[in-house]
């Protein structure tokens, strides 16, 4: 069923990592011209400490949606696998920088509906999942906007559009089913003559309208801009709205654009429910868990998220992602979209 269920699965953790184990460097999936990728990038603007688990513990299966099934509430208090030691000198780089090949950045996701107004507008924030817990960035859905706009900040406090701190935007069309991620860059009415300023697309993300009378997991496709030899993103500037992510995947014009979808949950007739592995990240089901993989090797989860507690969610990232496009995608996610439930 497609409504959202605070049900628990009794299901262990497992360490086992995201990422897949074929031998085929993953890097190679989202390169869109110039030489091969390298393999190892000697270069690296954020220390890391510390590395996955390499052990291979049992898979679990997560429920993806609300069908109630047989299998016994868990008692025992659930132990996530938290992210590896991670060092953020610099919070605006950290966030808009790709996730080091290898490594899965595991984050979690916290909804504040207490105040006024936030039961209709909550605010968001993103926090590293270790014993560090280190504030990455925050989200709000703006007020008195004709569609959904979410502001990105990397300060808790300041979410104003013209703030120092705002880092990025999501905003929706009008019926809340395509969305598109920018930077904090500027509109191309205010260009100048070089267009360096104008604010680039970070990703798009499609939900797919269910036929009426339909009811199961929603269908999402995620567009990003590829990577160059070098492993860094290709800069997606629109001069116009007929230019953009959306568009470009709309006339299948995919030079330096990557297509990913999310990963189908598949349906288990013993507990009734649609599951997906997320190797122990996730505890409680709900129509909002997702995996994104490209479709060359559905192994390599490229981004999870999925619910851990009411008002708390685990979102985990890959390379090419970085925060900022992980985070906007889970919070359209958030979004009401009617005509996908």
């Amino acid at each position: 069923a497609a409504t959202s269920s605070d049900e628990e699965d009794d299901s262990d953790s497992s360490t086992k990592p995201i990422r897949s184990e074929k031998k085929k460097n993953p890097a190679s999936l989202f390169q869109t011209g110039g030489d091969p990728p390298k393999e190892k990038k000697s270069k690296k603007k954020v220390p890391l400490k510390g590395a996955e688990s390499e052990e291979d513990t049992p898979e679990t299966l997560q429920k993806n949606s609300n069908r109630k099934g047989k299998a016994k509430k868990s008692k025992k208090k659930e132990e996530r696998p938290p992210s590896p030691v991670i060092e953020v000198d610099n919070l605006e780089e950290f966030v808009l920088q790709p996730a080091p090949q290898g490594v899965t950045i595991k984050c979690r996701v916290t909804r504040d509906k207490r105040g006024m107004d936030r039961g209709l507008y909550p605010t968001y924030y993103l926090h590293l999942d270790n014993d560090k817990k280190v504030f990455l960035l925050a989200g709000r859905k703006r007020k008195k906007s004709k569609t959904s706009n979410y502001l990105i900040s990397i300060d808790p406090t300041d979410l104003s559009r013209g703030g120092e701190n705002f880092i990025g935007k999501l905003r929706s069309n009008l019926m809340g089913t395509r969305f598109t991620v920018f930077d904090n860059g500027a509109n191309p009415d205010r260009a100048n003559a070089d267009w360096s300023n104008v604010r680039q697309e970070l990703s798009a993300v499609v939900y797919e309208t269910n036929v009426l009378g339909f009811k199961g997991p929603r269908k999402m496709t995620v567009i990003i801009p590829g990577m160059n030899a070098d492993c860094e993103r290709v800069p997606i500037r629109p001069r116009n709205d007929n230019d953009g992510l959306l568009m470009r995947w709309q006339n299948r014009n995919m030079d330096n654009v990557i297509e990913l979808h999310n990963k189908a949950p598949v349906w288990n007739d013993e507990t009734q429910s649609y599951v997906l592995n997320f190797h122990g990240r996730v505890t409680h089901a709900s129509v909002k868990n997702f995996q994104i993989v490209h479709s060359s090797d559905p192994d390599y989860i490229v981004m999870q998220f999925g619910r851990v507690a009411d008002d708390a969610f685990t979102m985990d990232y890959n390379y090419p992602l970085c925060a900022v496009q992980a985070f906007a995608i889970a919070l359209s996610s958030f979004d009401g979209k009617l005509a996908c439930e």
